[in-house]
């Protein structure tokens, strides 16, 4: 059983940066693709980002590119979510989620793709 424990959340103005942080423990890491998804309060859960088990391939919503950056270090079973040029509706509570992955470089941005979830870690952008 994996558990994953998001950390880094909080309040933040319009145009800051925050990083989440994800840890993960129960399994093996480095054989896990690693999302990024977010729910906003009276909206459904959304995806954000997604990173293969060995860091090699990353992929992003559209909303998020070019503003947001996913990475990994597996000697450290963590994975974080760098955001920049936040923006009021980027206001959400953030989950991770892991799964294994068939191949190192696969990726997966279907919520119902993932197997783990964490507790999720509330991101607040004030205008």
């Amino acid at each position: 059983q994996v558990q994953l424990v998001e950390s880094g959340g909080g309040l933040v103005q319009a145009g800051g940066s925050l990083r989440l942080s994800c840890a993960a423990s129960g399994g093996t890491f480095s054989t896990y693709a690693m999302g990024w998804f977010r729910q906003a309060p009276g909206k459904d859960r959304e995806f954000v980002g997604t990173i293969g088990a060995n860091g090699g391939r990353t992929y992003y919503a559209e909303s998020v590119k070019g503003r947001f950056t996913i990475s990994r270090d597996n000697a450290r079973n963590t994975v974080y979510l760098q955001m920049s040029n936040l923006k009021p509706e980027d206001t959400a509570v953030y989950y991770c989620a892991a799964r294994s992955s068939v191949s190192r470089n696969a990726y997966y941005y279907i919520a119902g793709d993932y197997t783990y979830w964490g507790q999720g870690t509330q991101v607040t952008v004030s205008s």
